[in-house]
């Protein structure tokens, strides 16, 4: 059986470690070409030495030689910086590539391995966020898929491959509703990182964390989901299922509803990226129908969820206001986690940046470009970052 060759950009993120854990589980399918990490040196060494890929990029140039001594004489090619990372996911010898970096950064390399003509297997929210008209017209282009492996946007692909030719009539996105899903707004304006940070289903970084507590994530995954799918924002419905087990539904013109079920482990819908359409054994856990309980559903508060609202009235008017509202809501979040603003200090400057942001119907590459890094500027100014 011939393998496929992944490079995992963010290798030592929550999605990228998880990556690895199904690549251990299918070494007869999967190998790794390349790895990439921003400044985690050590866990970027030790993964090398596990899977002993042909690249290793370590983004922070100053880490580069700390790496470069700890790989010397494996064979393994170590390289600095987002322009070699971008150079690397070219390789012949890659298949598939895992974006898996945290933040706008995702973007570029993306693009680079979409003109390389690989398979991306997309965990990079802000790429489709900050620039979805031009990577799924990119993609179109050179006949490149993209599969998701969010878990929300999985579900959705997996129940539209199984109604075939028919099309959805609206999206019904999850969201568990996060660690402030039954606090009052008084109670979640006085909330500290560390009580956002206690996601209770999922295991996540610091980033999608608090966004999941704040409902950016799924503002953003409402985005994604209109680039991903062709469907209209009008057409997604978010819907509150603290259980995590439903992890997206598709509603169809005659009334009735498909479903993806499955326990919360991002290993299932990340394997099917690098399977479909064949499933493969995944040594996980499984839903026990008759042990599960009840399961519940409520609708979104966008009164105590206000960045949900936001991320809406973003896509509702398109161009580039989508990518200020992600520049903004990343430096808001830096803020929070280092206690320079509140809570709700990420919804207001988010608002700010949908206020202020000159809007560009068709930005183009260089447009995004810059529309991130002024959101994003003003938006740490405010926060004072």
């Amino acid at each position: 059986m011939e393998r496929s060759h992944l490079a995992i950009l963010g290798s030592t993120g929550s999605i990228g470690t998880q990556t690895l854990d199904v690549v251990r589980q299918h070494p007869d399918r999967l190998a790794v070409s390349m790895l990439s990490a921003n400044r985690s040196a050590d866990k970027l060494i030790a993964q090398a030495l596990e899977f002993r890929p042909k690249h290793v990029v370590i983004c922070a140039q100053e880490c580069y030689a700390d790496v470069a001594k700890a790989l010397q004489g494996t064979g393994i090619q170590v390289h600095s910086g987002t322009a070699a990372l971008c150079e690397t996911v070219a390789d012949s010898e890659i298949d598939i590539v895992v974006a898996a970096m945290v933040g706008f950064s995702g973007l570029r390399p993306t693009l680079a391995a979409i003109r390389a003509d690989k398979i991306i297997a997309l965990a990079n929210k802000e790429t489709l966020v900050a620039a979805g008209a031009l990577v799924t017209s990119l993609a179109a282009e050179r006949h490149i898929p993209i599969l998701p492996i969010d878990s929300e946007h999985s579900a959705i692909f997996q129940c539209l491959q199984a109604a075939g030719q028919n099309r959805p009539r609206r999206i019904h996105l999850t969201a568990s509703g996060g660690p402030f899903r039954t606090w009052e707004r008084e109670r979640i304006a006085r909330a500290t990182p560390a009580e956002a940070l206690r996601h209770p289903n999922w295991d996540m970084g610091a980033k999608i964390t608090i966004d999941s507590a704040t409902m950016m994530n799924k503002g953003f995954e409402v985005i994604e989901a209109k680039w991903l799918f062709g469907v209209d924002p009008a057409d997604i419905n978010v819907v509150v299922h603290p259980e995590s087990v439903i992890h997206s539904m598709v509603e169809f013109a005659d009334g009735a509803v498909l479903a993806q079920l499955g326990c919360p482990d991002m290993r299932q819908p990340i394997q099917y990226a690098l399977s479909c359409p064949s499933r493969w054994e995944l040594n996980n856990r499984k839903l026990d129908f008759a042990t599960l309980g009840s399961l519940s559903f409520g609708a979104a508060d966008t009164e105590r969820f206000p960045c949900l609202a936001h991320a809406f009235e973003a896509i509702r008017r398109g161009g580039n206001l989508p990518c200020a509202v992600n520049a903004a809501n990343e430096a808001a979040v830096k803020a929070f986690l280092q206690e320079k603003i509140g809570f709700y200090g990420i919804a207001e400057l988010v608002e700010q940046a949908l206020a202020m942001t000159p809007f560009i119907a068709e930005p183009t590459l260089d447009d995004i470009f810059e529309t991130n890094r002024l959101a994003y500027d003003r938006a740490a100014d405010k926060a004072g970052l």
